[in-house]
């Protein structure tokens, strides 16, 4: 089985290739006595590339772009050998959004991140006028799970980056030789020195630095009870955090839906990265007039999957799981599901001989909301499917998890999925497709209730990592204003006056109030000292 030292009383991370139990590698730890220089060096970057045009900073962008495309299938073997994906699950999903991460990003930012001006929200602020500036954080931090090792800190470092920021990155203890990856990327960037900076060693060691070093905003990436910790200990010093966390997704497969296209899309949704994708379908609910029908369907394909070690050939579909305690944590759900009644309709084929952390691809039915498996994240290869009477029966089942990351309706009716998707609670809901959005650069990603706090990607995770400035000056360069001292009652029976000119009662209270209001204000305004 693979093991992996995380703590600093080692000298270095070691990596495993879990599909095969091989040693695959080392990363030096980070002394702990360096953590103050280093939020230092990247304290000093970030002054000097703030000052840098949105231009300037999409070229160093680009220049990453051209490194990752160069480097694809270098960058694909790595994510594939640390983490035990297929090379091709690792070049689609990891490889190929970093760099669309580069292109829209380096593209967007200006106008995204542009100064806005804001009109005046009252005739009471007739001469005042308004820009918010969205001003960069300063340094961020990212911790970045194992499951997307490549893809997920990346586009976070990217809009890091355009935004005007200084990063300090901490990668899952799992895959230490993707956190040297990104490195070599973000190198072919030439940015200032110290202006990105990858940490290796025990995540709570490195969070607890983080805050003790002054971080501006945190951005994690994990499970809900360790993003709940991070929260907690944010509290102490009002740090700002992002927090992306676990999906209970659910599919939704209305009676009127092409069977073939949605059997197909949930054994993507569902198995793909042998289904440790927090946006990936964790529970299907099929309309019972369908359900036998997709049933079958679903399980023909389940059984033509193929898993196995030889993850860079065509001869497997799904490679291994990438720790040993998450295959652990799924073979126990899947159990306690069986031993309640569930079955286990099918199974993928198992290729070669292997030691690894495999799970067969497996679809399961007779499952209810009483099993862990309907419950809580499974993390796994397991596609629970149940029935439904009707729509708002599936409603209320797909709506029953406190884990709302995404959501997907399969129907022929676009129009009806929508009116569907108003009632389903998630962050993204996908009309007769699942688990490709986070791979758009242009969307933001987050989900309500456990599934985290705030968004990144797209324009919105974009203003994630900068901070409000609102800039407001007065054009009519009056002395004073009206609420100033000296105060008399001459200046309170205007302002009471002046209510009648925000709300009047009609036309003719609004022309009395502004009798009244208008020469005491030119008067107080201009000619009082």
């Amino acid at each position: 089985m693979s093991t992996f030292i995380n703590t600093f009383e080692t000298i270095e991370t070691e990596a495993v290739n879990p599909a095969t139990g091989e040693r695959i590698g080392a990363v030096p730890n980070t002394p702990v006595d360096q953590f103050p220089n280093i939020f230092a060096q990247a304290r000093v970057a970030q002054s000097v590339w703030a000052d840098k045009s949105f231009a300037e900073r999409r070229l160093h962008i680009q220049k990453m772009r051209n490194y990752i495309r160069d480097h694809a299938e270098e960058l694909a073997r790595i994510i594939s050998l640390s983490g035990g994906k297929t090379q091709m699950d690792a070049l689609t999903t990891e490889v190929l959004p970093s760099m669309l991460a580069c292109d829209w990003y380096g593209k967007h930012a200006a106008r995204v991140l542009k100064p806005e001006r804001r009109e005046s929200s009252s005739i009471m602020w007739v001469g005042k006028r308004s820009e918010i500036r969205h001003e960069p954080l300063g340094v961020v931090g990212i911790i970045s799970p194992w499951n997307y090792p490549l893809s997920i800190p990346f586009g976070e470092i990217i809009m890091g980056l355009m935004a005007g920021n200084a990063v300090i990155l901490k990668v899952a203890a799992v895959t230490p030789l993707v956190g040297q990856a990104i490195e070599e990327i973000v190198a072919a960037g030439e940015l200032p020195e110290g202006l990105f900076q990858h940490i290796v060693g025990s995540g709570a060691t490195i969070s607890s630095a983080m805050f003790d070093n002054g971080i501006d905003k945190l951005f994690f990436t994990g499970s809900v009870p360790a993003g709940k910790q991070l929260m907690a200990q944010a509290a102490a010093t009002l740090t700002p955090v992002s927090l992306e966390l676990g999906g209970k997704d659910a599919m939704i497969v209305l009676q009127d839906a092409d069977l073939d296209r949605a059997a197909a899309g949930a054994a993507w949704a569902g198995y793909q990265n042998a289904g440790q994708s927090c946006g990936g379908v964790e529970r299907i609910y099929v309309h019972e007039s369908i359900y036998p029908e997709f049933i079958e369907k679903l399980a023909t394909l389940t059984r033509e999957l193929r898993h196995g070690a030889e993850t860079f050939s065509f001869s497997v579909d799904i490679g291994s799981m990438t720790t040993a305690k998450q295959r652990q944590a799924v073979e126990k759900q899947l159990a306690e599901a069986v031993a309640n009644g569930a079955n286990i309709v099918a199974q993928s084929k198992r290729v070669g001989d292997h030691d690894g952390e495999f799970h067969p691809a497996t679809l399961v039915v007779g499952v209810n909301h009483e099993m862990t498996l309907m419950q809580e994240e499974t993390f796994g290869p397991i596609l629970p499917v149940m029935p439904f009477m009707s729509d708002d029966e599936a409603v209320t089942l797909a709506n029953s998890s406190s884990m709302a990351l995404t959501a997907s309706i399969w129907t022929k009716d676009t129009e009806r999925g929508k009116r569907l998707a108003n009632r389903v609670n998630a962050g993204v809901v996908a009309i007769n497709d699942h688990l490709y959005t986070h791979g758009m650069s242009d969307l933001p990603w987050g989900g309500p209730g456990e599934s985290g706090i705030g968004r990144t990607h797209g324009p919105e995770g974009l203003r994630e990592m900068t901070s409000p400035k609102v800039v407001n000056w007065d054009w009519l360069r009056a002395k004073r204003n009206l609420w100033w001292y000296p105060q008399d009652e001459e200046s309170y029976t205007a302002i009471r006056h002046a209510l009648h000119l925000v709300a009047p009662r009609s036309l003719g209270d609004f022309i009395q109030a502004a009798i009244k209001v208008l020469p005491v204000l030119i008067r107080k305004m201009y000619f009082r000292k």
